[in-house]
């Protein structure tokens, strides 16, 4: 649990536990996600931190960050990884949109935004193993509305309720502060999101077709051909030992995300439910997730695991760069859509699915899959200040509302396109409408297909 990794962070700083906590400021916001929509626009909105090259949508395998990188928004310069979650909102009354800023964490100066990033020795001990070239790892399912305790990403996944001024911020939360779902109430310090990738790695995949934990496939857009259970290339330790299938102990990557709600506060009427909204259409947090893409140069993390202990101080061994240095790495926007400002919905065709079913992609989608392709990063000047500290939404109360949170099933009770039909748990219609066929995918999902064509990577991937 998230919660035993925190409480460990104290106990790290006073052993021999190799850790390193640094700040990754924001690239791009956009929807790009190459992992899971390789070579097209991505469903819903990201933030990108990290290395900055000519983005690749495909994220071709044989791309070494370090060499194409002209830039890192991370103070360890050696780090060109690449970090993406999805993005919050926060919605009206009026039903318009409003990004939420990402504000730096404590004692790691001003960067624009993005993420803390923590590298951590696993709490079992021993010896640590950088990743390798080429790897890519993803936790959580964006389509998830319901958190299941017997799913172990999910129990990976939460929230901090901070107090004002960023408290509460610890390694241990005030009780009833940390939720596996967005919190309830306005918290007067902001939302902190926190996400742990799993540590034991099967030492021969470095990018299976799911990318993924051993658990859910993407059901969604370009899904896999056969059952990913058999792909997953890593696992979570069990009483902090990695398990025989997958023997090789890599960092604890943990990533901290600090949403500065605090701007909407006044915003939020008393007695009404939480207002906030990830990119995906997901107002329950529950569908949180992230993408990792390893870039770090040379032998750079393996000298960091087997030297450096400091509590997010120095490590001698890395290169640093300033704040002002990672700021000014960032990369052109390249998908033409507008994200920023009062939005009368969000990017891409992502309704508002409160659950508790999974939810289901949105036929027919209209929004933009143009994008530019020339989006190398630009540098030599600081990034737009965030938006200012006092937003106003539209001055009518009559913004175009989004599109229904409750999509329709034809009346037939067959499913519509795009729409579960089938896996464990599920009890609605098994029939498609006409011309569709429910695919499986897994023991857990199956979708009512589309226009399908079969990628080289063995992906069955939707024309949306």
């Amino acid at each position: 649990m998230p919660w035993k990794v925190l409480l460990g962070l104290a106990a790290l700083a006073s052993q021999t536990h190799a850790l390193l906590r640094f700040a990754c400021s924001q690239l791009v916001v956009e929807r790009f996600d190459p992992l899971v929509t390789p070579g097209m626009v991505s469903p819903h909105l990201h933030q990108i931190v990290g290395g900055g090259y000519r983005f690749d949508i495909g994220m071709n395998a044989n791309n070494d960050l370090p060499t194409i990188s002209t830039c890192t928004t991370c103070t360890y310069s050696e780090d060109f990884s690449n970090y993406r979650t999805a993005v919050l909102y926060f919605k009206h009354q009026n039903g318009s949109f409003q990004r939420v800023p990402q504000r730096p964490g404590e004692l790691l100066g001003a960067a624009n935004g993005g993420m803390t990033l923590y590298y951590m020795q696993p709490n079992g001990g021993g010896k640590v193993t950088s990743f390798k070239k080429g790897f890519r790892m993803i936790i959580g399912d964006p389509m998830l509305r319901t958190f299941n305790a017997s799913n172990e990403e999910s129990n990976h996944l939460n929230f901090r309720c901070l107090s004002a001024g960023g408290g509460n911020g610890g390694t241990s939360g005030t009780p009833g502060t940390d939720t596996r779902d967005l919190p309830a109430k306005a918290c007067a310090g902001g939302i902190r999101s926190e996400i742990v990738f799993p540590s034991c790695w099967d030492g021969v995949n470095l990018d299976p077709p799911d990318h993924k934990v051993g658990s859910l496939a993407r059901p969604f857009f370009c899904f896999p051909l056969i059952s990913m259970r058999s792909q997953s290339h890593m696992k979570y330790p069990v009483n902090d030992k990695c398990p025989a299938s997958h023997p090789v102990t890599v960092p604890t990557i943990f990533i901290e995300t600090i949403w500065d709600t605090t701007k909407f506060n006044d915003m939020w009427p008393s007695g009404t439910p939480n207002p906030f909204v990830y990119s995906m259409g997901d107002p329950t947090g529950v569908g949180q997730h992230a993408d990792y893409v390893f870039g770090w140069k040379g032998d750079a993390l393996q000298r960091a695991m087997d030297q450096c202990n400091s509590f997010g101080g120095a490590c001698a061994t890395l290169k640093t760069q300033s704040v002002d240095a990672i700021n000014k790495c960032t990369q052109k926007i390249r998908v033409r859509e507008t994200v920023e400002g009062w939005l009368s919905a969000l990017p891409g065709c992502n309704p508002v699915q409160p659950g508790p079913a999974r939810a289901t992609a949105v036929a027919s989608c209209n929004a933009t899959k143009d994008y530019d392709a020339d989006g190398g990063p630009k540098g030599g000047s600081s990034p737009a200040p965030p938006a200012t500290s006092n937003p106003s939404p539209p001055a009518t109360s009559t913004a175009a509302p989004p599109a229904s949170s409750t999509p329709t099933a034809p009346a037939s009770g067959q499913v519509a396109h795009y729409g579960q039909c089938g896996g464990t748990g599920y009890t609605g219609p098994t029939t498609c409408v006409s011309p569709y066929k429910c695919t499986f995918t897994n023991q857990y999902y199956s979708q009512c297909g589309g226009t399908r064509r079969t990628s080289k990577s063995g992906f069955a991937c939707i024309n949306w």
